[in-house]
């Protein structure tokens, strides 16, 4: 099974209009509620490879019931810790002539230590039973923080599988938990430490960083930018696909879903890179998100240009060898 923990889920209302008149009232868009949050998105894109994993979150209020409402019609499994206060929400505006995205998020919910308490108990529960925790997105109070980076060091202890796509005020204390892979994007990485990765020799130094804390694969992505990763301690520059952008919203999650799949297949480092950057590049040519097929990422996968960078590895070959 893989959990994967989302806990600031987000409820959308979606309005799709053919166009958008800014300062006038548009009206008979096109409403629809979809579950959203960057767990439920890897979730969402991972059942559309055909992969079936355990959604854990915190859900509170109508809108919380909404939520999960959506998450049955999309038949996604789930377990929701109770909150008293509201699950957020966000208010997306789709103009498709103008091929525009505007999206306004709520305020986030209060979580306090006794709702904190419930989630961690719920995940040392879980975990057991899991071959792979993922953990999605941002905190939706201080109290909240210190789930991520105990959930990390519960999976070392019982030597599962840690993916960690998170950003916050103690990313510091979640990179010192070691997670087995890490996704970032840079501009969260940025913020969240008051970093400053503006060249190759700056992003090394800080993929070699997390190698030393105990970090095995590390992406670091940037939008449609040339990025990095790191397996272990080889480092490579990647180059993704080059489409036409229509909406990036969930790319970086179509991302992780990728490199799960790739993991779950048994795919090789490169190979994985490919599919993953693949699936983040056709998910922003849609304005529906993680909803890629494989069809469409393995027909952009060889596209993508991958160059190693620093230590090299040897190529051995073993083949038999006749005299």
């Amino acid at each position: 099974m893989i959990l994967i923990i989302t806990l600031n889920p987000l409820l959308e209302r979606r309005f799709y209009y053919p166009q958008i008149f800014e300062g006038k009232v548009n009206r008979n868009g096109k409403v629809l509620y979809q579950a959203g949050g960057k767990g439920i998105n890897v979730s969402r894109q991972l059942k559309k490879f055909g992969i079936d994993s355990y959604n854990l979150f915190f859900s509170g209020g109508n809108d919380g019931k909404i939520f999960r409402d959506c998450l049955k019609q999309e038949e996604l499994q789930f377990t929701s810790v109770h909150i008293d206060g509201e699950t957020r929400q966000a208010a997306v505006i789709i103009s498709h002539n103008d091929k525009k995205v505007t999206s306004f998020f709520s305020e986030n919910p209060e979580v306090n230590q006794k709702e904190v308490a419930e989630m961690k108990s719920r995940i040392e529960k879980m975990i057991v039973n899991c071959e792979m925790v993922v953990i999605s997105g941002s905190s939706p109070s201080s109290l909240a923080e210190e789930i991520v980076p105990y959930t990390i060091k519960l999976a070392n202890d019982l030597d599962k599988i840690s993916v960690c796509d998170y950003y916050g005020k103690n990313l510091t204390e979640v990179f010192e938990s070691s997670p087995t892979i890490l996704h970032n994007n840079l501009e969260e990485v940025e913020h969240s430490l008051d970093l400053k990765l503006k060249d190759e020799p700056s992003i090394t130094d800080f993929l070699n960083s997390l190698y030393q804390k105990g970090i095995k694969r590390v992406f670091l992505t940037n939008g449609a930018n040339d990025f990095y990763a790191q397996n272990f301690d080889y480092r490579y520059k990647i180059s993704p696909p080059k489409v036409n952008p229509i909406d990036s919203t969930g790319s970086g999650d179509a991302f992780v879903a990728g490199i799960i799949y790739a993991w779950k297949k048994g795919m090789i480092f490169e190979d994985s890179l490919k599919f993953a950057s693949a699936c983040g590049a056709v998910n922003a040519e849609s304005f529906e998100v993680c909803k890629v097929s494989l069809e469409d990422v393995n027909s952009l996968k060889g596209k993508v240009s991958i160059e190693s960078i620093g230590k090299k590895m040897k190529i051995i070959d073993d083949s038999p060898h006749q005299e």
